[in-house]
């Protein structure tokens, strides 16, 4: 459980199922692999993720493990699990009552935060920057709000929910998601905005929170006024803005390098090679399992040297973690929790 290293793979990958296969069980070995995400199809039950969590752990006990567990819509393990609002519930909150609404943003953080490490997770992808429009369908009731500063706001009070718990925290959609119609899930999102309208709103979110984010998540976004690349392929936008600008020393995450945005960008290997030369300390494979295994080897191939900024990312969980269920403190946290989503 402790063979621990400083350096991780970066390539993160996924599983097809609730239990490890012996195939898998070899993949997750290569040294091309540092971290693994798990999506809703891995997960039936508390006592089945446990196992899941614990057999990945006896083979790779240094990897990273990932999901994304935001609530409302986004929220991969559901059954048995503590029901997440969406964070524009607790925007909702914060625009009534402005005091309540950060208080509610920390201790969503630190519930959300808590029960995914309580399992041995180490990171769920948090909190989404996005500012709420009605143009995203993608993002819509995912971000907080509309307003910037207000986003800033409830984003620092969750995040310092998901601190206590123990959990490092990943600013997504790096630099705004919001603002754009297309889905990127679906087709490659292009934002014609002003130079200055992205850089006062969207990025700002990102720039005044940068130094209490642990990772990065940039968007599969065109922003033609700043580059003719997506942002997670832009060295304008990784190099210039994270690291330069932002004085961000953390891990940038490529998002799904198989999402028909990225595809933008030409087969697999090609995919890979323009996040990484961009600057993406780790990029992301998912759902496509022939893809993740030609970026292993052309990862092998090409020698791409194990990022020492990944590790950062493992959990450290707060002492009450191990425990979690049977603590006053979880039993305070769930009820208020669950009365935002029947408010």
């Amino acid at each position: 459980m402790n063979n621990h290293s400083n350096t991780l793979g970066v390539l993160m990958l996924d599983l097809e199922g609730t239990v490890l296969t012996e195939f898998e069980s070899d993949l997750l070995q290569r040294s091309a692999v540092g971290g693994l995400i798990l999506f809703a199809r891995n997960y039936e039950s508390p006592a089945q993720l446990e196992q899941l969590i614990t057999s990945v752990r006896e083979i790779r006990g240094d990897i990273l493990i990932a999901v994304d567990q935001e609530g409302g819509r986004v929220q991969r393990f559901r059954e048995g699990f503590l029901r997440l609002p969406a964070l524009h519930t607790i925007g909702k909150v914060f625009a009534a009552d402005k005091s309540a609404g950060l208080e509610k943003a920390k201790l969503c953080g630190w519930a959300m935060a808590a029960e995914v490490l309580h399992f041995g997770i180490d990171i769920s992808f948090a909190p989404v920057l996005d500012l709420r429009t009605s143009t995203s369908k993608v993002i819509g009731d995912r971000a907080f709000s509309s307003n910037p500063d207000e986003v800033i706001e409830l984003a620092t009070s969750y995040i310092d929910g998901m601190r206590l718990a123990g959990m490092k925290c990943t600013g997504k959609h790096f630099p705004g998601h919001g603002t754009v119609e297309a889905d990127s899930h679906d087709e490659l999102p292009c934002d014609d905005r002003s130079r200055e309208e992205l850089l006062e709103n969207d990025y700002r979110v990102f720039a005044e929170l940068a130094s209490s984010l642990d990772g990065l998540m940039p968007a599969h976004v065109k922003y033609p006024a700043i580059d003719s690349q997506c942002a997670g392929y832009s060295k304008i936008w990784v190099q210039e803005k994270i690291r330069d600008e932002m004085n961000f020393d953390g891990v940038v995450f490529s998002d799904d390098l198989s999402m028909a945005a990225a595809h933008s960008a030409g087969a697999a290997v090609d995919r890979a090679r323009l996040a990484i030369e961009a600057g993406c300390d780790m990029i992301l494979v998912c759902n496509d399992r022939q893809s993740a295994i030609e970026v292993a080897d052309w990862i092998e191939q090409e020698e791409i040297p194990a990022n020492n900024r990944i590790a950062q990312m493992r959990a450290e969980p707060a002492a009450e973690i191990a425990n979690l269920y049977a603590e006053a403190k979880w039993q305070e946290a769930k009820e208020i929790v669950e009365s935002l989503i029947t408010a």
